[in-house]
């Protein structure tokens, strides 16, 4: 029997997700996703595809009250933008992702859907923003090679920058769990209003994703002191050999200490033999200039009538769909 299913208990959802999502990286892990879906309170739904009551297809979704739409599990949205990326939809062919999606009680906006989603012969799946990697094999592990791609110019005044810095007394320290309260102190002194640490729930989120770092030995903590002043602060997350900068906090008095922490996490990347640094969307244009690998993400946004305020009012625990 072929059938569509929906499932809102969130210890079903916990088991269905680690049956059928990949844990590739940081982002796969159920337990980074469920405390932010936690904080923030959103409603589960995730639709899978069965036969014969063995699940084949999923998509993980929440439930947005006050915008009316279902996204992609966590549902962090903060502006009406999320952060977690690396969004998938489970299948193995673009039929079973399209009835999965045609099934939902409501519209849909997925953003930062993989490559690997089966939507692109889809008119409304769009190119959404592209993340950035480093990957060190491909200057066979090291910086200097790397450093070899730069053009003249650019080298030029990236040393120049550095070497002015330098000349403050550089210091760069690991791990020194104290920083972490250097790094909220920095990014909510600048952060801007659309900002997703201007939001308490996220802020609270990312607290919670720190003690879970701390917990289970994935931190890397990264601060640069510039004549003893705290320069920069860089948050991220080891995990199967990758490694991803979470979140950046910087001073602004310190002009190219964001060019030097990079560089920094790209050589020690090196050092490591790690399999890529994942520098995440946005920022576009320092990530261009020191030849990063872009990945396109995805978006998908469907519109559909509203039958119901609350699309979940009559689900409990699962319901046959289709």
């Amino acid at each position: 029997m072929i059938q569509i299913r929906t499932y809102c208990d969130p210890e079903e959802c916990r088991q269905l997700w680690e049956k059928l999502w990949p844990d590739d990286c940081f982002f796969d892990l159920w337990p980074v996703r469920s405390l932010f879906n936690q904080t923030f309170g959103r409603p589960l739904h995730f639709q899978v595809f069965e036969e014969n009551n063995h699940p084949k297809a999923m998509v993980s979704l929440c439930w947005i009250k006050e915008e009316k739409k279902f996204v992609h599990f966590p549902g962090e949205t903060c502006n009406k933008t999320p952060w977690l990326e690396q969004n998938k939809i489970i299948s193995c062919h673009p039929d079973l992702s399209f009835a999965l999606i045609d099934s939902l009680p409501g519209s849909v906006h997925l953003r930062y859907l993989t490559y690997d989603s089966f939507f692109q012969t889809r008119g409304f799946v769009h190119q959404d923003d592209i993340g950035y990697l480093f990957l060190p094999k491909k200057y066979q592990y090291s910086f200097n090679q790397y450093l070899g791609e730069f053009s003249g110019r650019t080298r030029k005044k990236m040393t120049a920058e550095i070497s002015g810095l330098e000349e403050q007394k550089v210091t760069i320290r690991h791990n020194k769990h104290s920083d972490v309260d250097l790094f909220f102190k920095m990014v909510t002194q600048t952060a801007e209003k659309k900002s997703h640490f201007s939001d308490k729930r996220f802020l609270l989120a990312f607290e919670r994703l720190v003690a879970y770092m701390v917990k289970t030995g994935m931190m890397r903590i990264t601060t640069i002191l510039i004549g003893g002043k705290t320069a920069a602060v860089d948050i991220g997350a080891l995990f199967k050999k990758t490694y991803t900068i979470l979140a950046s906090g910087t001073n602004p008095e310190f002009k190219g200490v964001a060019n030097l922490i990079n560089l920094h996490h790209i050589s020690w990347a090196c050092t490591q033999k790690l399999k890529l640094v994942d520098f995440l969307c946005n920022d576009t244009i320092w990530k261009k200039k020191f030849n990063l690998v872009p990945r396109p993400l995805y978006e998908l946004k469907l519109t559909k009538p509203i039958i119901h305020d609350n699309p979940l009012s009559d689900t409990k625990g699962h319901k046959l769909c289709a």
